[in-house]
């Protein structure tokens, strides 16, 4: 992995190396005046829009062929269409699988801040290297100006009592990423009239911190925005703003605006196949690909209640039947006895225990603990139904199983995304 390789922190490289984002984060947790994500144009190239979302499984087809399709991709970022840590588990789970099956691809989140000092140490687990922080004001009378109002968990708040808890999660992700070794960029959107003359006095504020990167951005005008009458500042006002904070922070000056979807090098026109391919994918049902990578675990799981169907909850199960899928035909190996229920989540580790020989547990059903736990430990685990016959073949060969995948019901009372996309 060759840090230098980033075409958006390191000017030398964004000519050679391309970037892809996913986007994964349909969700945002603030409202900035200068934002509007419902209107995108294809045509249009600025953060926050974004033509399809992606589920992390179908962010994983889509970026199989964006790296077969442009050979010199060095980064995969996730930087919206909303917030990454409004959405934090399609991002986490997005970017686990990144580092297992592209260990030298570089990882890169961009963020508001608010929600990211709780995954800190899942960020540098996932071997994250790069990460962007939006912070546009350090002064709270000059924020107040800039955002509509601030989500945290599940209350609105105020501009007034939103932006102070806003500072305080920006200012400790900052100080929580550099800890761990991460490469820290703050971006900046320059507002006329609004924060233009402040930009310094966040780059004072951030070199003390030790951000590595400071973006400048100029506000795009954005049509539907609390903002809208606010003009573009001029390359000129830009240049100004940059030659004063450079005393203190080195200066992005290559930006592109990148939109949530971008995939390239900076700057050049979009791929027509890969916007159909992104299209194509978000479309696609989901099955996760599963690879079994490690020998040592050739085992496939299966809770059963007669031994010819998937149709057992793994918490009912007091015994799991054990497949071999490694050989030319699959193979029943045993009945394996597993712990009687109770215990509490002692017992899932001493199911992890007892299956270390399985990459796979296939059931009708799973609690959030067991399946978290067991997930935590390696095991890739399916909700199903049919016969195990046929699902076990299929996993083997590699088989489409979506239409044996059980599928959660559409609760509409849910929190809606606000994002025009339906229930997510």
């Amino acid at each position: 992995m060759n840090i230098e390789n980033h075409p958006c922190f390191n000017a030398n490289a964004c000519k050679s190396w391309g970037r892809v984002h996913l986007p994964v984060a349909p969700r945002c947790n603030i409202q900035c005046n200068f934002c509007n994500r419902k209107f995108d144009c294809v045509n249009e190239s600025r953060p926050g829009v974004c033509s399809s979302i992606l589920s992390p499984f179908q962010a994983m087809e889509y970026l199989k062929q964006v790296v077969n399709r442009k050979k010199n991709i060095s980064v995969v970022g996730i930087a919206g269409p909303g917030d990454p840590f409004a959405n934090p588990e399609q991002t986490l789970t997005t970017i686990e699988m990144i580092s297992k099956k592209y260990p030298d691809m570089l990882l890169c989140l961009a963020s508001n801040g608010l929600n990211l000092p709780e995954y800190l140490d899942d960020i540098a687990r996932f071997n994250v290297s790069h990460v962007s922080i939006t912070i546009n004001a350090i002064d709270l009378a000059i924020s107040e100006k800039i955002y509509s109002w601030v989500r945290f968990g599940k209350k609105s708040l105020a501009p007034g009592q939103g932006v102070k808890l806003l500072l305080e999660k920006q200012l400790a992700s900052v100080a929580g990423l550099k800890e761990r070794g991460i490469i820290v960029k703050v971006n900046t959107i320059v507002l006329p009239g609004i924060n233009d003359h402040h930009v310094t006095d966040i780059a004072k504020e951030m070199a003390k911190m030790g951000v590595d990167l400071l973006n400048c951005m100029p506000y795009y005008p954005n049509e539907g925005s609390n903002f809208a009458h606010l003009r573009e500042p001029s390359r000129e006002e830009i240049a100004k703003i940059q030659a004063d904070a450079q005393k203190y922070l080195p200066q992005m000056k290559h930006c592109k605006r990148c939109r949530a979807d971008a995939v390239g090098i900076l700057g050049e026109e979009p791929d027509k196949v890969l916007m159909e391919s992104l299209k194509t994918c978000a479309s696609m049902e989901e099955t996760p690909e599963i690879e079994m990578e490690d020998p040592a675990r050739p085992h496939v799981a299966v809770a059963t209640r007669e031994g010819v169907l998937v149709n057992q909850h793994l918490g009912e199960a007091t015994e799991l039947a054990i497949y071999d899928i490694s050989r030319e035909e699959v193979v029943l190996v045993e009945q394996r006895e597993m712990p009687r229920p109770g215990d509490g989540s002692s017992r899932w580790q001493v199911v992890a225990d007892q299956l270390k020989d399985c990459h796979l547990i296939l059931v009708s059903g799973v609690g959030e603990t067991p399946k978290a736990l067991l997930t935590n430990e390696g095991f890739e685990i399916l909700e199903v139904n049919g016969l195990i016959q046929e699902v076990v073949d299929a996993v083997k060969n590699k088989q489409n199983i979506s239409h044996l995948v059980k599928r959660a019901p559409l609760d509409c009372r849910a929190e809606c995304s606000g994002g025009g996309m339906g229930c997510m």
